[in-house]
């Protein structure tokens, strides 16, 4: 079975653009698609005196600030998971040695 698809996005006025992609990544394409369709059109309702050009710049851009905006988070989460993970180690690691004076029977 071929896992590769050829489909045709289009973003706000600008001409189609075909990809072949992995079928599982349809969902987030198409999602993407939408979404960014969804931010032009309703930015060029509301900047009416902006080309469409100018509008999808500013669409780009705020994609772009929201992805780097998550990325941050994710890696102030990995940090986090990354500290929890170490003392959880050491926590687990001290109730397994025995205590000073214990004899293991």
């Amino acid at each position: 079975m071929n896992d590769k698809l050829n489909i045709t996005i289009r973003i706000a006025n600008q001409a189609p653009i075909p990809l072949a992609i992995n079928r599982s990544d349809e969902e987030v394409i198409r999602m993407a698609e939408y979404n960014v369709n969804r931010l032009w059109n309703s930015w060029s309702t509301k900047f009416k005196s902006k080309s469409s050009n100018e509008v999808l710049a500013m669409v780009a851009f705020r994609f772009a600030e929201l992805f780097y905006t998550q990325s941050a988070v994710t890696q102030e989460l990995q940090t986090t998971l990354e500290a929890f993970e170490s003392k959880l180690d050491d926590i687990l690691l001290d109730v397994g040695e025995p205590a000073a004076g214990d004899v293991p029977k």
